[in-house]
């Protein structure tokens, strides 16, 4: 895994390839990165299915309900073809910009 931190989130890609796996690897050290913002890094997985991003969704809504933003990026599925509960953006720059919304959001208590 490739991770990299600024002062607003961590960036976190996985050098495998196998999606599924990836997404269990980062439920297992979740405490390593538990309190920070996350970006995901999907890019290289432009195949990638419904089924496999979804794999993502324990540790997304883990992640929020903790007042943390997890936000994945990738380009595989359509907008339309994406749950509410995932938030997945096509850039690294739109999961930067999300994440500043996000941060607002809290800061004025929502």
């Amino acid at each position: 895994m490739i991770s990299k931190e600024n002062n607003k989130y961590l960036l976190l890609k996985d050098e495998q390839d196998d999606i599924k796996d990836f997404a269990a690897f980062l439920d297992r050290i979740y405490d390593q990165f538990k309190g920070k913002n996350l970006i995901i890094d999907l890019l290289a997985y432009d195949k990638a299915s419904l089924m496999d991003l979804i794999s993502f969704l324990g540790l997304s809504n883990r992640h929020r309900v903790a007042k943390q933003s997890f936000v994945m990026v990738n380009t595989a599925l359509s907008r339309d073809e994406i749950p509410d509960e995932l938030l997945i953006v096509p850039t690294i720059h739109e999961a930067e910009d999300l994440i500043d919304m996000e941060e607002i959001e809290r800061d004025l208590g929502f």
